[in-house]
């Protein structure tokens, strides 16, 4: 059971319901928002922050999700590593893909642009002054420095709203996997598809 109550969609906000289209998403789909509510000028300045960082997307959608799902492992955000969304299947994305994220490093399957996003991901959420001018050059390779600030950004948030969603421990609409205890994994075949 979630360590916050989740909101139902008449409890929201109507700025934040409208804001989130929450009468034309599953309770899943709404996500945090559904916690987020609680605190609804927040939660509209989140939001919004969040539909920059998709609607404004200069990045592949597949890199994105392919760092979000290996920062969600890290985090052990059980939502985040069950959920895979739409535009990133659309853009390459597969549960093959997903799996190379075991390890990274050594798959087939990705770019050297996707394994250096990755691994930054990675340090951000394990080791984040391990990211030294060395390392910025390694992305310099791959990414404008516009790209990389992107990058920064949405590592960013999923790193802290990761983090902050893993200690709300909101699992009971997730596969049975993801409810198990110890750590889990984003690969298997059980994900759960969202807009």
């Amino acid at each position: 059971m979630s360590r916050i109550t989740k909101l139902t969609v008449d409890q929201l906000d109507p700025d934040l319901r409208r804001m989130s289209r929450a009468d034309d998403k599953t309770p899943l789909e709404l996500g945090l928002t559904r916690i987020f509510g609680h605190c609804p000028e927040m939660a509209k300045g989140l939001s919004a922050f969040a539909g920059s960082l998709k609607v404004n997307r200069t990045l592949p959608e597949r890199l994105i999700e392919l760092v979000r799902l290996r920062i969600a492992f890290h985090n052990q955000c059980r939502s985040c590593m069950a959920i895979r969304y739409t535009d990133a299947l659309k853009d390459g994305i597969t549960e093959d893909l997903v799996c190379s994220l075991e390890k990274p490093m050594e798959a087939d399957g990705l770019s050297e642009a996707e394994k250096i996003a990755i691994r930054y991901g990675e340090l951000f959420a394990t080791n984040h002054l391990a990211i030294d001018d060395a390392f910025y050059d390694k992305l310099r390779e791959h990414f404008t420095e516009p790209q990389i600030v992107e990058l920064g950004l949405n590592v960013a948030m999923c790193v802290g709203v990761g983090r902050l969603s893993a200690t709300w421990d909101m699992v009971e609409e997730l596969p049975d996997r993801f409810r198990a205890d110890g750590e889990v994994t984003p690969w298997g075949d059980d994900a759960i598809i969202v807009r």
